[in-house]
């Protein structure tokens, strides 16, 4: 018998071969034809999304910083190092001012390049350049007060020293711009080149770093809206109608930050007793200085957050002697409140001389702005020092007579007014041009702005006859008088002793700001600063006046340095700062009549009294009380309402029974309670007031309110929309059923499950791309949905605005606490993080920490910081 061969193709297990030997693709051939097809459209996709989030991987990645090995920087006279910590804090050491201040130019474009650059075009009016006709509005506001114009008078202003400091600065900057595409500096760069933008970044110039404290002066600027506010409610509301909701400062509830003192032949002396020897004589100023401010001229910018809203905003600071403090020596804390970005405005940097010589004098730790050399909050070795705003009146609305187009009538007599055009570049449009005018008071801000216009056509006046479409409107504002603020920053910065701070104070033009200090020698002390002008009787500053009369002008100085408040070594053994008024009634010169009405200084006060000697711990525990002045005042008069309809609506008011008036993130009470203020203060208020002036909710309408709870059929109760005369139980009880309701929409139908923080979340938003609309654009750059506990006008100032809802407003910028007896047992913590790059592991790796009331050590000595470094760059001179 032969042999047989056995073929694979007729066993059972050859009938499976052709399967194992195609796998998948034998399978997918004999799929029907629309389903290959299909598939294929799929793979495709999916290796184009691969591909494209690879090539945003790296788009993303690419302008991130070397922060560890070796450098060669052309311009550096020696080595420079730059040591993070785990969090990518910077301490930089150098043996020069200039190599220091260059350094850190060089690291703030290495982090927050792109930060710094949509500034400098901010404080220049120069934003459609980037983003075309969105940002038009804004530019023609700052264009009309010439931050830009103003910055480079002050230029010339400055100490030769700041002048070097500025220019070294700028240097550092441009070296690590100079060797890098857009692309390379940040990935908002790339965003914006896929829209088609063309875009080299311009080099960085020392005017571009003071043309920013315009910004800040005009975030913290004062009672310019409320001028606003008043004006309006003027239009169908009487004087003690208007009067009510802005009631007069409560000095005995709430004490100023100096108790006693008084000005004694100029000189504020704080042991004097009244000020019976008032007078307050006027500083004299070169022709030439007088001259120069005369023919600066201010405007107004109802623009966005890009430049700060100026309402809702505050600080907090204070400082304990060593008989207060468990460490023997002053603790010093502060967190100023601002409005919230991402990243935070904030970004925290140590300067450090590796020995101190005439050539290398800094040895400073703290917050710094990026695009501006020093520290600005912080400490050196010798004194510690921190911020509030002091919040004075230092802006008017002067409403101008025009005769014709470019003339206005002052004292019966025409004047000319003085005509500039300002061309505005925008990007895909046509350039614009702007022509601004202005009065001897400041440019007209009507002609920019239809809602400035109708304040001066609503204003008050005595001018009889008709006005037609209203009287135009000028802003005087001090921030726009050349002025050596930048002197101050870095003369703080060297300051060693009581008499140089004040000295450096002294500079400290706009924003004026409440200075709290501590020393390596015990002392602590208080300085208010800034320049606010004398005004003649009959201007108060509260309403804009008739600039055609000129007894209402500024006189044209300021009050004296020296009969400013201060304080040093106080018996009380602290000094509070909360935006509260500064001093007494009987000061003898018009600082505001615009305070913070003082919730917050008095629970800090309290709080301080109560622990006898803090320790650290306990300085930042403070900064965490989450009391509401308010709740105590209002729940008793809510648990006095016993008719509620329904077990339903009363589950919901025994929430507050027991409550310890504390707003911590996970309270249910205090969610029910801010809904029931916010629905309150709409029932109460919004049939009777323009939406302009709705409350907001804050320290003011708390004043308010409680006054008008002892007034049970008070006028302000009644809705002028019924029928009915309504009473204040009856507005109570509506907010509480209101209320209950909306919390049952909002979270659940159980009070126990309710919670303040799933209402009041905060969101970090880039104020540019972050806005943009593109939801993609807007995941990278923004970090939203924060939880957190406090509220407005609490010592945890976390505001928010009752007209538009719970949502974070303005927060602590950062927080800190110093330690004088061991700067290496300070702590600090910022809002977000160092870094402006979205995938970077620092753009906001402190944002957890902070909302979990967490703070980080702060390294200070050489070792300490050495212990702490996780990455070390060395910049080098560049070879031949």
């Amino acid at each position: 018998m032969s042999e047989q061969p056995v073929t694979p193709a007729h066993t059972p297990a050859a009938e499976d071969a052709p399967a194992r030997r195609g796998g998948w693709w034998h399978t997918f051939r004999r799929a029907p034809r629309g389903v290959r097809w299909a598939a294929w459209t799929a793979l495709v996709l999916v290796l184009v999304l691969l591909v494209l989030a690879a090539a945003a991987v790296v788009v993303v990645r690419r302008p991130l910083p070397q922060t560890d090995g070796e450098v060669e920087v052309p311009g550096l006279s020696a080595s420079v190092e730059v040591l993070r910590d785990d969090h990518g804090i910077p301490q930089v050491y150098a043996d020069t001012d200039a190599d220091l201040m260059f350094a850190q130019g060089y690291v703030h474009a290495q982090e927050r390049f792109f930060e710094m650059d949509v500034r400098r075009h901010i404080t220049a009016g120069r934003l459609s350049e980037i983003f075309g006709e969105d940002t038009l509005e804004t530019d023609r506001f700052i264009r009309t007060m010439g931050w830009r114009r103003v910055a480079e008078q002050e230029l010339a202003l400055l100490q030769p020293a700041t002048r070097d400091a500025l220019t070294s600065y700028a240097e550092g900057v441009n070296a690590y711009i100079g060797e890098r595409s857009p692309s390379q500096l940040a990935a908002e760069y790339s965003v914006l080149g896929l829209t088609g933008l063309d875009y080299t970044p311009e080099e960085w110039q020392p005017v571009d770093s003071l043309a920013w404290l315009k910004a800040m002066a005009w975030d913290l600027r004062g009672n310019m809206d409320a001028e606003v506010d008043r004006v309006l409610l003027s239009l169908d509301h009487t004087p003690e109608e208007i009067a009510a909701l802005w009631p007069a400062y409560p000095y005995d509830d709430h004490p100023p930050i100096v108790s006693g003192g008084g000005v004694v032949d100029g000189v504020f002396e704080q042991n004097a007793t009244g000020n019976a020897t008032r007078n307050p004589r006027r500083p004299a100023y070169p022709p030439a200085v007088v001259d120069a401010l005369e023919r600066v001229q201010e405007s107004l910018d109802a623009m966005p957050s890009l430049v700060g809203k100026g309402r809702g905003i505050g600080s907090n600071s204070w400082v304990v002697d060593g008989e207060h403090s468990a460490t023997g020596m002053p603790l010093l804390a502060n967190d100023p409140h601002l409005g919230i970005s991402q990243p935070g405005i904030w970004m925290q940097m140590g300067l450090h001389c590796r020995e101190q010589s005439a050539e290398c004098t800094l040895d400073t730790s703290g917050f710094t702005f990026s695009g501006v050399p020093g520290v600005i909050i912080g400490h050196n070795a010798d004194i510690a020092w921190g911020f509030t705003n002091l919040g004075p009146d230092v802006s008017d609305l002067f409403l101008e007579q025009t005769d014709g187009d470019d003339r206005y009538v002052r004292d019966g007599r025409s004047e000319p007014m003085e005509v500039r055009t300002e061309t505005i570049r925008v990007r895909g449009g046509d350039d614009v041009e702007l022509r601004v005018r202005e009065t001897v008071h400041g440019p007209l801000i009507s002609d920019v702005s239809s809602e400035f216009a109708t304040v001066g056509a609503n204003a008050p006046t005595d001018e009889p006859g008709e006005r037609g479409s209203g009287y135009a409107v000028a802003l005087a504002w001090t921030a726009l008088d050349p002025a050596p603020t930048a002197d101050a920053i870095l003369g703080l910065n060297r300051a060693s002793d009581w008499d140089e701070f004040r000295a450096a104070a002294a500079d400290f033009a706009v924003p004026a700001q409440n200075l709290v200090y501590a020393d390596r020698e015990g002392h602590i002390g208080y300085q208010a600063p800034g320049r606010i002008p004398i005004r003649r009787a009959g201007n108060d500053g509260t309403m804009p006046v008739e600039g055609w009369v000129s007894a209402n002008d500024w006189t044209g100085d300021y009050i004296p340095f020296d009969g400013l408040p201060s304080v040093l070594d106080p018996e009380e053994g602290f000094l509070a700062t909360a935006n509260q008024a500064v001093v007494g009634e009987d000061y003898p010169y018009l600082l505001t009549r615009d305070w913070d009405y003082g919730f917050r200084s008095t629970r800090i006060r309290e709080a301080l009294q109560a622990e006898g000697e803090l320790s650290v711990q306990e300085m930042l525990d403070v900064q965490l009380d989450s009391t509401n002045p308010m709740a105590e005042t209002l729940v008793p008069y809510l648990l006095d309402i016993r008719d509620l309809p329904s077990p339903y609506y009363r589950n919901a008011q025994n929430l507050l029974r027991g409550w310890d008036f504390t707003q911590p993130v996970d309270s249910a009470p205090a969610a029910y309670f801010n809904v029931v203020w916010r629905t309150l203060l709409e029932l109460t208020f919004h049939d009777d007031l323009r939406r302009r002036t709705w409350p907001d909710g804050g320290d003011r309408w708390f004043l308010v309110v409680s006054r008008m709870l002892t007034e049970p059929a008070g006028p302000w109760w009644d809705d002028s929309t019924t029928d009915e005369v309504e009473t204040r139980d009856d507005i109570l009880r509506a907010a509480m059923i209101a209320a209950r309701d909306e919390m049952t929409r909002r979270q659940a139908r159980d009070p126990r499950l309710w919670t303040w923080g799933h209402l009041h979340r905060m969101h970090l938003h880039s104020s540019t791309l972050g806005e943009s609309g593109i939801a993609p654009v807007e995941r990278l750059f923004n970090r939203d949905g924060w939880q957190v506990g406090g509220g407005s006008a609490i010592v945890d100032a976390t505001s928010w605005n009752a007209v538009d809802g719970y949502e974070v407003t303005a927060a602590p910028s950062m927080r800190m606490v110093v330690s004088l007896a061991d700067f290496d047992e300070s702590r600090w913590i910022n809002l977000t993080g160092v870094s402006g790059h979205p995938a970077s592991a620092h753009y906001s790796d402190q944002t957890e920490l902070y909302v979990e009331g967490d703070t980080l050590p702060w390294a200070w000595t050489r070792g300490a910081v050495e212990a702490a470094a996780e990455d070390r760059l060395v910049l080098t001179p560049a070879s031949g």
